[in-house]
């Protein structure tokens, strides 16, 4: 759209015709309290030789860190080209594709999308993406309280084994909707959702069970009993699950008897930057049974009246198109750039490529367990298998810990006592295919470092050291 711009006199006819007397008087209505003022912090303008230097010194201090920390948003290698080609022109400004006669390159990429989920997932259908996993899960619990005509009551089974800020999340979004979410304990030895205490509700009446897969401790649940479980005892299942382990691992479609009925998780693992917290997206796949309770927007393909093939808004649901009491959510948005790259991202690498990132990553997790252990004081808090993430017991107060590596440019993990106080000093790690032997060896380093510290009755002596 070409840029026209107004000049003074045009402005002042402009004014004078709704009768206003400045610009300014148009805002009004904007308290003069939550007005920025002048920006005098700010100091004089710089030129652009000078930003550049500012900027670079800026990220000199910043560092750059080696990072073992997961918990949710993984440190991945990204191929080159997922980002030269997702910021190309007709990618990067392409948003919802409500004229199909106008969007047929936008809907292409969305049905190759889904049908790339689908594919991983072993799941028969696969929606345009969502916000993030949180959400995804939060959209999953409502859909499957609609969906469940088994079940009079509103409740779901969630395993306190999943990321707690997805529990979070997911409170907000559906406690006033009359929603309850019952937790389910985790097995202190294995780091699994509790059979035993899963079995406490065993003939009650659920909406849902939530399976992670892996659990927020890095654990992999024994998710054919936990899905065979919820059939059972008439709930639906809801897997959220890492996408990438997917590639390695049996897939949610699977699981038990006849696989999961809805899963979620997000997409950050396939081609998003960690970006200091996103943008990332959500993805939900769910059974053909269950298709008219998903959220979002569904992609087909067909063909016009002279054969060629043709891509068409099927399914969208939503508060716009219908009316609102019938509306299976107000998801307004489908991160279509960050889904346009993990369809890169994923077309690059293909199955075999994401298989292989897996298994590297799981064997570098292993390797970097086998060093830190190594030093002697410290050990493995759970006995469950683990894929790119695991909980370690340490022998000193994990914030610590985590300081001081960080004064050193290394980010060591995450302080599981945030959110699971009982762990005590317990330390959550993640190895990505991007840590190298050498990233290893220095983390082990400075890790035997802060441990000597201890026997010396301080860690105020690492500051001294290279």
């Amino acid at each position: 759209m070409p840029f026209i711009p107004h000049t003074d006199k045009e402005v002042r006819q402009m004014l004078d015709v709704i009768g206003a007397e400045s610009i300014d008087d148009l805002f009004d209505e904007i308290p003069d309290a939550l007005r920025c003022g002048s920006l005098e912090s700010l100091g004089d303008g710089l030129w652009e030789q000078e930003i550049s230097t500012l900027m670079q010194e800026k990220a000199r201090e910043d560092g750059q860190p080696l990072c073992f920390i997961g918990a949710g948003a993984y440190d991945h290698h990204i191929p080159a080209a997922v980002w030269q080609l997702a910021t190309r022109g007709e990618y990067y400004t392409a948003y919802t594709p409500y004229q199909a006669e106008a969007s047929q390159g936008t809907l292409q990429l969305l049905y190759e999308y889904q049908s790339m989920m689908t594919e991983l997932m072993a799941m028969d259908v696969s929606n345009a993406s969502l916000y993030d996993g949180a959400s995804a899960l939060a959209e999953a619990v409502l859909m499957a309280v609609r969906a469940n005509r088994k079940s009079k009551s509103r409740r779901i089974l969630i395993p306190r084994a999943l990321h707690p800020h997805y529990r979070a999340t997911v409170h907000t979004l559906v406690k006033n909707q009359g929603i309850e979410l019952v937790e389910v304990a985790y097995d202190e030895k294995t780091g699994q959702t509790s059979l035993d205490d899963l079995n406490r509700h065993q003939g009650g009446d659920f909406a849902a069970l939530v399976i992670p897969q892996p659990n927020f401790f890095g654990v992999l649940e024994d998710v054919d009993a936990l899905a065979g479980w919820a059939q059972a005892n008439g709930m639906l299942s809801i897997a959220v699950v890492n996408p990438l382990a997917m590639a390695l691992l049996t897939p949610p479609g699977e699981w038990g008897p006849q696989g999961v009925d809805i899963c979620c998780g997000d997409g950050q693992p396939l081609g998003a930057p960690l970006s200091s917290g996103g943008p990332y997206f959500g993805f939900m796949c769910c059974s053909q049974k269950l298709v008219r309770q998903m959220p979002g927007r569904i992609i087909g393909r067909t063909v016009d009246l002279d054969g060629k093939a043709g891509f068409a808004l099927t399914l969208q649901a939503r508060e716009q198109h219908i009316r609102r009491s019938k509306a299976t959510s107000n998801i307004c948005t489908n991160q279509g750039l960050m889904v346009t790259a993990a369809t890169i991202h994923m077309s690059l690498l293909g199955a075999e490529g994401l298989s292989r990132i897996a298994r590297r990553c799981h064997s570098n997790l292993q390797l970097l367990v086998e060093k830190l252990t190594g030093l002697g004081e410290i050990e493995p808090r759970f006995g469950g298998p683990v894929f790119h993430e695991t909980a370690l017991t340490l022998p000193m107060e994990t914030r610590q810990v985590l300081r001081t590596l960080a004064a050193h440019n290394v980010l060591g993990g995450f302080d599981l006592a945030t959110h699971y106080p009982e762990l005590g000093n317990t330390l959550l790690i993640c190895a990505t295919e991007n840590r190298s032997g050498n990233d290893m060896d220095k983390y082990r380093l400075k890790m035997e470092q802060v441990l000597a510290s201890r026997r010396q009755g301080t860690c105020a002596t690492m500051a001294k050291f290279d």
